[in-house]
């Protein structure tokens, strides 16, 4: 199953325009916000880069900057934990053993 990625444009200080896949969105209730995780399609590095947003505005709704270490710590956290279940799913994904070995054939 093909996850469709979602993307949105980002569009620079130059106004060059970038595409952006979404990795993942989630709501802090602490902070009150809601965050995306997102990559720049194309972009060797593949660096993460994460924003604040409010859902409340529908698609016309602006990033905003990460401003607190707080919010960052908790970012990141979310964005480790979500990395690492996706290494997980992957690395259950090679060790699928399709051979059903059955004792004492009739």
């Amino acid at each position: 199953m093909e996850r469709e990625a979602e993307t949105f444009i980002v569009t620079d200080e130059n106004g060059k325009e970038i595409t952006c896949e979404i990795i993942m969105t989630f709501d802090s209730d602490e902070f009150n916000k809601s965050y995306v995780v997102y990559q720049i399609v194309g972009d060797e590095s593949g660096e993460y880069f994460a924003a604040s947003f409010n859902p409340d505005d529908g698609d016309e709704g602006k990033l905003g900057q990460i401003e607190t270490d707080a919010e960052w710590d908790f970012v990141e956290e979310v964005l480790e934990s979500f990395l690492e279940d996706q290494e997980d799913e992957e690395d259950h994904d090679h060790n699928h053993d399709h051979h059903h070995h059955h004792h004492g054939e009739e």
